[in-house]
C-alpha cells in the first residue's frame, strides 16, 4: 500500500509492512522496480515536470525492445550452438521414422532413404488451366491426365502425384507456372533392385518394416538411422548375386515351379546368400514354405547312430531285401540285395539300411537327435516368416522308418541349413542369422560330438567323390554332401510327376574341426526334366556355385586326400537314392 505526500510523491503506507520483505532480496528488488515503474509518471506530473514524463516513457519503450532483441539473439545462439537439430532422422525428434542405410557385409548399399517430393497445386492461382495440363504432361509425362483436370478444375489446393525425384521437381519448377508447390518426403528405395529382395524385405511410406531384414529389425534399424550410422545385414553381395545367378538358371533349365537356395557360414551362423524363385513371388520360400526333402534326412539317421554308439565305419547292415514292419515292405530305390557297410548305405542312399538303424535306436532317440538339430521347430531366424514344420505326431516303427529317409516330416530349407551346419561345424547347433557377426547373446548348444562330425564330413566328401553327389564336385575345393529326392503328397497320393529335388552340401571337407566351412542347399520344387532327383536337378548347381564363390570367402584349391585314397574304390553311383515308397 502507498500513499501521496504533500508533493505528490507516493510512499508506503506508515505502518504497513514493506512490499517483499518476506520475499528473497531479488524478489524484493523486483518488487521495487516494478513499484518505481508503475509510479514514474505519477512522480513526473506531480513535479511539473511533463519532459521526465515523456523521457521516461521512450526509456521504457526502448528498454523493452533491448530485452526482447537481447532475449532472441540469446536465443538463436543457444539454438545454433547447443541444441541437437531436429528433423528427419534426427535424434532430437523421438518421433522421426528415418531408418539407416542397409549394407552388406562388405558396406554395399542395399537400401537407403533418398527425398522425393509431392506435387500440389492450387487451382485459385493457375491463371491458364489448359496451357498447365499441356506443360505439365510435357514435363512430367507419368502424372494421370484425369487427375491433373480434377485438381486444375477443383476448389482447393491438392496432391497431384507423388514421389518426384528431384530432377522432376526441377523439370516442373522450370515452367514457371503459377499455383506450383512441392513438399518433400522421405522414400525408401533399393538400388540394387530385385538382388536380395526376400532378404531385405522392405519398408512402406511411413519408414516402417513390413516384411524381411526391413522387418525384423524395425527398430535397430530406426535407432541406426537416428545417429546416421549404417545397419549391416550379413549376406555378401557377391555371394548373393552367384547364387541367384545359379539358382534362377538351374530353375529354368529344368522347369522348376519354385526352387532355394542358401549359402551360410557354419561356424556363426551368418546367412551369405539365399534366394528364392520364383522372384515375383510374394513367398520368400527359404523360411515361409515346407517340403519333404527325401534322403538328404538319411545324414542325421547315421549321424544319431553314429553318435549314440550303435554303428560305426565298420558296421555292416542287411540289406538283401525288403526289410518289413508288419505289413509294410521297406524297399531300395535301386537295390543292391547284399550286406552293406555303413558307407555303402551312405552312397547308396539305402531305405533299407537307414531303416534298421531308426528302428534300433527307437522313437525317444531319434525324437531327441531331431530335437537337436532343429528339425521339430520352426527355425530360429530373425524373418518373421520363418513357418513351423509339419511334424509327426506318433514315433511308432512305421514312422521311424518313414522319417530316416525324409518322409512323414516336411521342414523348410532354413531348418534344414542350420541342422547341416550343426553336423558339419563340429557339431553345434549355431542359428542362422541375417545379422553380421551372427546372432547376438547365443550360447551354441552341443549336438553331436566332434568325432561324429569329423566322421559325417568323411561320409559327405565320399559320397561326392563315389556316391550319389559326384555331379556337385568342384575340383579341389573338397565339397561334401548328400542328395535328397522325395515325392509330393497330391490328393492323398505320393505322384512322382510331383518331386522335389535337393542337394545339401559343406566345403571344404578337410582340415581340422575348427576350419571355417560352408554350407550350400539348394531345392528344386517341382521339377519337369527327368531324372528329377537331386543328383541330377540341384547338384550340378552346387558345383558351380563353390567354384564361383570360394574366391570371395577365401577358400583356396588345393590337394583332395579323398580323391587320392578313394580312387576307384567304388564305381561312380548314377543318383541311387530311395524314394521312400
Amino acid at each position: 500500500m502507498s500513499v501521496q505526500d504533500h508533493r505528490g510523491h507516493f510512499r508506503p503506507t506508515p505502518g504497513a509492512e514493506p512490499i517483499g520483505r518476506a520475499l528473497s532480496p531479488w524478489l524484493r528488488w523486483a518488487a521495487s522496480a516494478v513499484w518505481w515503474v508503475e509510479h514514474a509518471f505519477e512522480r513526473a506530473r506531480a513535479d511539473a515536470r511533463p519532459e521526465e514524463d515523456t523521457r521516461v516513457r521512450i526509456f521504457l519503450v526502448m528498454a523493452v525492445f533491448s530485452v526482447v532483441f537481447v532475449g532472441l539473439g540469446i536465443g538463436a545462439v543457444h539454438a545454433a550452438l547447443f541444441v541437437e537439430k531436429s528433423g528427419v532422422g534426427s535424434a532430437g525428434n523421438p518421433d522421426a521414422l528415418i531408418r539407416a542405410d542397409l549394407v552388406d557385409r562388405n558396406g554395399v548399399l542395399l537400401a537407403t532413404n533418398i527425398t522425393h517430393y509431392g506435387l500440389y497445386i492450387d487451382p485459385a492461382e493457375v491463371w491458364d488451366r489448359a496451357l498447365a495440363i499441356r506443360e505439365l504432361r510435357r514435363a512430367l509425362p507419368r502424372i494421370k491426365s484425369d487427375r491433373l483436370r480434377t485438381v486444375l478444375f477443383g476448389e482447393r489446393r491438392a496432391l497431384v502425384a507423388q514421389s518426384l525425384t528431384p530432377s522432376e521437381r526441377a523439370a516442373v519448377h522450370a515452367l514457371a507456372l503459377g499455383g506450383i508447390s512441392f513438399e518433400p518426403e522421405d522414400r525408401r528405395v533399393y538400388p540394387m533392385d530385385q538382388s536380395a529382395t526376400f532378404v531385405i524385405g522392405q519398408a512402406d511410406s511411413g519408414g516402417m518394416g513390413i516384411t524381411g531384414a526391413e522387418l525384423a529389425f524395425n527398430d535397430e534399424i530406426r535407432a541406426a538411422g537416428a545417429v546416421s550410422r549404417d545397419f549391416p545385414l550379413s549376406i555378401d553381395l557377391r555371394v548373393q548375386g552367384v547364387l541367384e545367378n545359379e539358382l534362377y538358371a538351374a530353375a529354368r533349365e529344368n522347369g522348376s515351379k519354385g526352387a532355394v537356395g542358401i549359402i551360410a557360414d557354419t561356424s556363426t551362423g551368418e546367412v551369405l546368400g539365399m534366394a528364392s524363385y520364383p522372384q515375383d513371388s510374394q513367398v520368400n520360400r527359404a523360411v515361409a514354405s515346407v517340403y519333404e526333402m527325401g534322403s538328404v534326412f538319411k545324414t542325421f539317421t547315421i549321424a544319431a547312430a553314429v553318435d549314440t554308439g550303435r554303428a560305426d565305419m565298420n558296421t555292416m547292415i542287411d540289406a538283401s531285401k525288403a526289410y518289413m514292419i508288419g505289413n509294410r515292405a521297406i524297399k531300395d530305390f535301386h537295390a543292391t540285395n547284399r550286406v552293406l557297410s555303413l558307407e555303402e548305405v551312405y552312397l547308396h542312399s539305402s531305405n533299407i539300411g537307414t531303416t534298421q538303424l531308426a528302428v534300433g535306436m527307437g522313437g525317444d532317440v531319434m525324437r531327441d537327435y531331431f530335437t537337436r538339430f532343429g528339425l521339430l521347430a520352426k527355425a530360429p531366424i530373425e524373418l518373421r516368416e520363418s513357418a513351423r514344420p509339419i511334424r509327426p505326431r506318433e514315433w511308432s516303427d512305421t514312422t521311424l522308418a518313414s522319417l530316416s529317409f525324409g518322409y512323414g516330416i516336411s521342414i523348410t530349407p532354413a531348418q534344414m541349413s542350420a541342422a547341416m551346419g550343426a553336423l558339419t561345424n563340429g557339431g553345434r547347433y549355431v542359428p542362422l542369422s541375417l545379422r553380421k557377426g551372427g546372432a547376438p547373446n547365443v550360447e551354441p548348444r552341443r549336438v553331436i560330438s566332434e568325432q561324429t562330425s569329423l566322421t559325417m564330413l568323411d561320409l559327405m566328401r565320399r559320397n561326392v567323390v563315389n556316391g550319389s553327389g559326384t555331379r556337385a564336385d568342384a575340383p579341389g575345393l573338397r565339397v561334401g554332401g548328400k542328395t535328397g529326392s522325395a515325392n509330393k503328397l497330391v490328393n492323398g497320393r505320393y505322384q512322382a510327376s510331383h518331386a522335389v529335388g535337393t542337394f545339401a552340401a559343406v566345403f571344404p571337407t578337410d582340415g581340422p574341426i575348427n576350419t571355417r566351412r560352408y554350407s550350400i542347399l539348394i531345392l528344386m520344387d517341382e521339377p519337369q526334366t527327368y531324372p528329377r532327383t537331386g543328383g541330377f536337378v540341384a547338384a550340378p548347381a552346387v558345383g558351380r556355385i563353390a567354384a564361383r564363390i570360394a574366391p570371395f570367402l577365401g577358400v583356396q584349391r588345393g590337394a583332395d586326400a579323398w580323391r587320392d585314397a578313394l580312387g576307384e574304390k567304388v564305381p561312380a553311383l548314377e543318383d541311387v537314392e530311395g524314394d521312400g515308397r
